[in-house]
């Protein structure tokens, strides 16, 4: 991976691509694959640095994972309350992801895990995970603010619980239900708005029983029977529509441009960029939609073309959370302004999110506002200002770097971008794909 790249305005991209694979569903299906009696078979599993960093944790509890020269992975699993106490320290790496959703599985096994990760992953809070698993019966031993590392003290005899999740979070949800997988009875988490639900259609897929209904206030309840036997599947990963956000976005900015991107994961609860992008006026079209696992996907066309500015309703927030970074991006070439609210949730990501973009927006030129909770980006109805010298710094954040690398192939000059080894972690081969269409991308001078 290019560490400090300048990514430069140039020809038309052009070509067809596929895009990694989801990278929620690949830390999911390890899991479940882990659990399960018998051998699963991962096809189109991101190889990033976040999920190999999953499977290694689930090697140190006993589960079975190879790659075959195939590119299919391989996992044979231990059943439910089968992992067995890790001889060593597990590192996550810049996962949060796997963190929470791992610190979910060990809480209700008993069993002694140590967790910690890189210095970025060591900020982020882990406390709204800990608490509900506290309830089944696990104790933690955490850093202040309860943060990495943490030592989880894992229950044999974990209680199933009935939790309302405080914010839409998928990874709380997940972490919950993991821990419900090994406690007897019935195990019920109540969401007040839908996040995404890869978690609940692999744990049908792999066959638990799982059943969904809302309650008289509208909110969401899934339902977890325990201790099921989980029987080993093939699952078939789509492409992650976080990560397709970037190529999409690029096509949409660089005048001329025609992209298709194959395959690409489209669940509902992960597609909002979508929308607000066509209310923009982006002209992306959908061909070959099928249904595989219980997710939507569908072949992707992206057309450059005039872009206006929108408010994004809040409430869309956690169906495109991870993607408001590019947005934001995307915003600066838009007319008129694009209010962007209720994504507070960024300021505890890899980066804060929202305080990454007005930074770096603003010293390349963009008028752009920071909100307590969002931002609100001016657009210049074309090609966006590149301040001369300036160097972006992604806080080593993978889509901040990506977002300003797109940013960088419409601009009206070069942008180079500091720190861009993270990329990997989410979408290796990102600048190889891009330059595969005809992007200017190259190692600063």
């Amino acid at each position: 991976m290019i560490a400090h790249p300048t990514a430069t305005h140039g020809l038309a991209l052009q070509g067809k691509i596929a895009v990694p694979g989801d990278k929620s569903i690949s830390h999911r299906a390890l899991i479940l694959g882990a659990l399960s009696v018998g051998e699963s078979t991962i096809h189109g599993l991101l190889e990033g640095a976040d999920v190999l960093a999953t499977a290694q944790a689930l090697r140190a509890y006993g589960a079975e994972i190879s790659r075959g020269a195939d590119a299919v992975w391989r996992v044979n699993g231990v059943g439910v309350g089968g992992l067995m106490a890790p001889s060593d320290i597990l590192d996550l790496g810049n996962s949060g992801t796997g963190a929470r959703l791992l610190l979910g599985l060990a809480a209700a096994h008993g069993i002694t895990s140590i967790f910690t990760g890189d210095a970025s992953l060591r900020q982020r809070p882990m406390e709204r995970v800990i608490i509900p698993l506290q309830q089944m019966g696990a104790r933690f031993e955490a850093a202040p603010g309860g943060r990495l590392p943490i030592t989880v003290i894992g229950t044999g005899r974990a209680i199933p619980i009935e939790y309302r999740l405080p914010v839409p979070s998928a990874q709380i949800k997940s972490a919950v239900l993991l821990a419900g997988l090994n406690a007897p009875g019935c195990t019920q988490v109540i969401e007040p708005r839908p996040s995404r639900d890869h978690t609940e259609h692999l744990l049908r897929h792999f066959g638990a029983e799982v059943t969904i209904s809302s309650d008289d206030d509208g909110a969401r309840r899934i339902s977890l029977t325990g201790r099921p036997e989980l029987q080993p599947q093939t699952v078939r990963v789509p492409g992650d529509p976080s990560s397709a956000a970037f190529p999409i976005a690029a096509a949409l900015l660089v005048p001329g441009s025609e992209v298709t991107i194959t395959g690409v994961g489209l669940n509902p609860l992960r597609a909002a960029l979508l929308d607000t992008l066509r209310e923009m006026g982006a002209q992306i079209t959908e061909h070959n939609r099928r249904q595989d696992q219980g997710e939507p996907i569908a072949d992707l066309i992206v057309r450059a073309g005039p872009l206006r500015g929108i408010e994004v309703p809040s409430e869309r927030a956690p169906a495109m959370i991870d993607e408001y970074p590019i947005l934001a991006a995307v915003a600066a070439f838009a007319s008129g302004r694009t209010v962007m609210r209720g994504i507070g949730e960024l300021r505890v990501k890899e980066s804060d999110r929202i305080s990454a973009m007005v930074n770096g927006l603003g010293a390349l030129g963009v008028q752009v506002e920071e909100l307590a909770d969002g931002l609100i980006v001016h657009g210049h109805a074309g090609a966006a200002p590149a301040r001369d010298g300036v160097r972006i710094d992604t806080e080593m954040d993978h889509r901040i770097a990506m977002s300003f690398l797109v940013y960088g192939l419409a601009a009206q000059g070069p942008v180079q971008v500091a720190g861009c080894e993270m990329i990997d972690t989410s979408f290796p081969g990102f600048v190889d794909l891009m330059t595969g269409l005809g992007a200017r991308m190259e190692e600063a001078s």
